[in-house]
């Protein structure tokens, strides 16, 4: 893709093609609607401006990742978003629910938002650890540790406490379980 090309129709198709990917990630780490649309617009507006040489629709979405994660992050660090509280009733607005899902993505919603936005990125964005890592300045290492902390979190969300482990946990202090 070239740059010249940044015209009202490639705006239109990037907009297309990953605005809802922007949209749902910016939503996931803020919590409100209102912030996720304003990142949205930012987003956006930031790539009409951008000289960027994209070699593909790929490199395209990463780069609107990256764009979406640091908007997210600089906004959180804003003394106004600090004082403020999301209007929204409903958390998890955002996610793709379905009925048989709608607990799974509370769960989802409720992780810090590292580990949240690791396996927003996996999970619903199709991303590989590596790509992941680069997308949010780290090593593929530390991203596969935030998704498997993530998923031992939501399992123990789901599923509750394991009752052979608290049935052990009186007799490895050295008393009896009742």
């Amino acid at each position: 893709m070239q740059n010249d090309l940044r015209s009202d129709e490639f705006l239109c198709a990037a907009m297309e093609r990953c605005g809802d990917a922007v949209y749902r990630l910016a939503y996931c780490r803020l919590g409100s609607h209102a912030d996720a649309e304003d990142v949205y617009q930012e987003v956006f507006l930031r790539l009409m401006q951008d000289t960027t040489e994209f070699r593909d629709a790929e490199h395209l979405k990463a780069w609107l990742l990256r764009v979406t994660l640091s908007r997210c992050a600089d906004l959180r660090r804003s003394a106004w978003f600090r004082r403020t509280a999301p209007l929204e009733a409903a958390p998890d607005a955002a996610a793709p629910v379905q009925d048989d899902n709608e607990e799974l993505w509370q769960a989802v919603h409720a992780l810090p938002d590292d580990l949240r936005t690791a396996v927003w990125l996996h999970y619903v964005e199709g991303y590989r650890t590596d790509e992941i890592a680069a997308l949010v300045g780290c090593r593929p290492a530390t991203v596969r540790t935030r998704l498997h902390r993530a998923r031992k979190q939501l399992k123990l969300d789901l599923e509750g406490s394991d009752d052979e482990e608290y049935e052990r946990a009186p007799q490895i202090a050295g008393h009896e379980s009742p």
